[in-house]
């Protein structure tokens, strides 16, 4: 099988390179292309590969556009931290949507919802346009949770999602609300709590952090390309570290 990635940032493509070698070790990767631009010249003067990765967000424009050049047959796997939209119009269609950073597991499953698909010969185009026409309408958009439970006092609080600054990883797991409060929450882990949120304003800084896009201060670029995140009073004093692979990623989602 031969697959193409369209990708912008050279370390996560490197490292979907990586992953892909590491699950589907018979797919061979013909390019790896950083742009729109790239992607269209590259289609317009080569066969159609067997299957496409595309992050959606690139720095000229959405993978999407691409569709409206190119009649593509080929399965899609959408590699992407950001529209919220596609995530159900991809389950239903057939084609995947996997949240950065891949994990190896999902990716392999859809690698394999793509053999599925190609083994049927047929369909594939139309799911994209299914898919396409998905995303412009926002009723698909999928349901985030809204409300987080909290105990204090013996009592039970109802907490707005909206309302907390950051989830933190502690010795339990806890909330700070962005009036200072601090809470524990009862779940297991952060990676639980993760899929509740809705990617546009919550970030996975590190294992012990999520942060809301709200509760951002400053960000200060320290050695080997990490960042120290500053969170606004009342919770200045939570300075967050966030490594050098997950630092594209970020200044994506915060400059959208």
């Amino acid at each position: 099988m031969k697959a193409v990635i369209l990708e912008d940032e050279e370390i996560i493509a490197k490292l979907l390179l990586g992953k892909i070698k590491k699950v589907a070790p018979d797919i061979q990767v013909l390019e790896i292309l950083s742009s729109l631009n790239a992607a269209r010249k590259w289609l317009n003067e080569n066969p159609e590969p067997d299957l496409m990765f595309m992050d959606i967000q690139l720095n000229d424009g959405v993978s999407f556009d691409i569709f409206n050049d190119h009649a593509l047959k080929c399965p899609v796997i959408f590699t992407t931290a950001y529209d919220e939209y596609a995530i159900r119009a991809f389950k239903v269609n057939g084609v995947d949507y996997l949240l950065k950073p891949v994990k190896d597991a999902e990716l392999k499953n859809a690698i394999e919802k793509c053999r599925r698909l190609m083994e049927l010969k047929g369909g594939i185009s139309d799911n994209i346009a299914d898919l396409l026409k998905s995303i412009n309408h926002k009723e698909d958009a999928i349901k985030y949770k809204e409300k987080f439970i909290i105990q204090s006092r013996n009592q039970w609080i109802p907490v707005k999602t909206d309302d907390i600054a950051c989830f933190c990883k502690e010795n339990l797991n806890y909330i700070y609300l962005f009036s200072g409060e601090k809470y524990i929450i009862d779940y297991v882990t952060l990676d639980e709590i993760e899929e509740l949120l809705d990617p546009q304003k919550f970030f996975r800084a590190n294992r012990q952090f999520i942060i809301h896009i709200d509760a951002i201060k400053s960000i200060k670029p320290v050695e080997h390309a990490k960042l120290i995140i500053h969170l606004k009073e009342p919770n200045h004093k939570l300075d967050i570290d966030m490594s050098r692979l997950r630092s594209p990623e970020f200044k994506k989602w915060l400059e959208r």
